[in-house]
């Protein structure tokens, strides 16, 4: 395959058969027996070149190289067709890398099906559970998809990491996004066109959803940008009390310089207001126990702190954290984990930056 050893994004299905173990060996013989037939039957609209099947035993694993939607599908199709099994599942978005196997076959590992395998945990028989950017990217095509969705909470797996996750209820109206186009606009052949295989092999209707996730990963990154961008307030303006003038006004004056024989009588009086009144001068400090923590990632890393996940960093990222000490643990799934312990003071920022490689 061409994109063996290479990182990828993908949707990952994880199936389990719940007590699976527990049973005598004729009941797992037929029990698997109805699962792969039921898999077989919810895999029928994904075309082979598109996705990965992994055989776990008392499961499998699926990664869908195309379309999210065709993990959406598979997964509410296998929900239904095998809740009698007692069958739990769940999905997850995120970088798998393609490798060869012992036997030459080809093999999934990453954060994309290890995070699957712990939504799954969390799921009850016949339940489906998604990751949170699985629910990001799926409920911004459609609100027929949007609808499915249902916040279920916070859960921490063995590791202590935390995991967002989002239960799918009910089958959407459209099959496809690519079928809801053709509604649209009436022409028989678009569906076709959209289905087929466009540039570097990837199908028409995959590139049609990637735009969407560029976005999010822009927008994302555009509010961190202004967050960290924007500039704090002058301290000098709270070491003025004798000053009448609103904060906005100042401003606007300081923008002017007046002569020299102007500025000197001003900075005086202001050094004598402190001189005679230290306890306001106090006043423009940090609040005690405020600190900030800087962090510029390359390519990109989930950034845990005190051992709770912050969250996906792609760049340069800012962080509130009480004054004390932290570790700080940037881990991405194809190169080991960057551990660092750092001191942090109140009104300090402490920047650092990591590049995996």
């Amino acid at each position: 395959m061409e994109s063996s050893g290479r990182t990828l994004v993908c949707s990952v299905l994880f199936l389990d058969i719940v007590e699976y173990s527990k049973k005598p060996v004729a009941d797992q013989l037929q029990l698997k027996q109805a699962f792969n037939a039921a898999l077989g039957r919810a895999l029928e609209e994904v075309a082979p070149r598109d996705r990965i099947i992994l055989d776990t035993g008392d499961g499998a694993a699926i990664t869908f190289l195309g379309d999210p939607e065709d993990a959406l599908f598979a997964s509410i199709s296998m929900r239904d067709a095998a809740a009698a099994l007692g069958v739990r599942a769940g999905v997850n978005l995120g970088p798998v890398r393609l490798v060869k196997d012992l036997n030459g076959q080809v093999n999934i590992i990453g954060d994309g099906i290890n995070v699957a395998q712990r939504v799954m945990s969390f799921a009850r028989p016949a339940q489906l559970l998604v990751s949170r950017s699985f629910y990001e990217v799926v409920s911004c095509l459609s609100r027929d998809y949007a609808s499915l969705f249902r916040h279920e909470g916070s859960r921490t797996d063995k590791h202590v990491r935390d995991h967002e996750v989002y239960s799918v209820g009910g089958t959407p109206a459209t099959r496809r996004l690519s079928d809801t186009m053709e509604q649209a606009g009436g022409h028989g052949g678009f569906r076709h066109w959209v289905r087929g295989v466009g540039p570097l092999g990837l199908r028409r209707s995959a590139l049609i959803v990637a735009p969407l996730v560029l976005l999010l990963l822009i927008g994302g990154g555009v509010a961190t940008r202004a967050m960290l961008d924007k500039p704090a307030p002058a301290p000098q303006a709270a070491a003025k009390p004798q000053v009448a003038v609103p904060a906005p006004k100042l401003a606007a004056v300081e923008e002017k310089p007046a002569p020299a024989a102007e500025r000197t009588a001003p900075r005086k009086q202001v050094q004598a207001s402190i001189d005679k009144k230290p306890e306001k001068a106090k006043a423009a400090k940090p609040a005690a126990g405020a600190a900030k923590l800087e962090l510029v990632v390359t390519p990109w890393g989930e950034v845990v702190i005190d051992g709770k996940s912050r969250g996906i960093s792609t760049g340069r990222k800012a962080f509130d954290l009480p004054a004390g000490a932290h570790t700080i643990e940037i881990r991405n799934s194809t190169f080991p984990v960057h551990v660092q312990k750092v001191q942090v003071k109140a009104g300090e920022t402490v920047r650092i930056q990591h590049r995996f490689k």
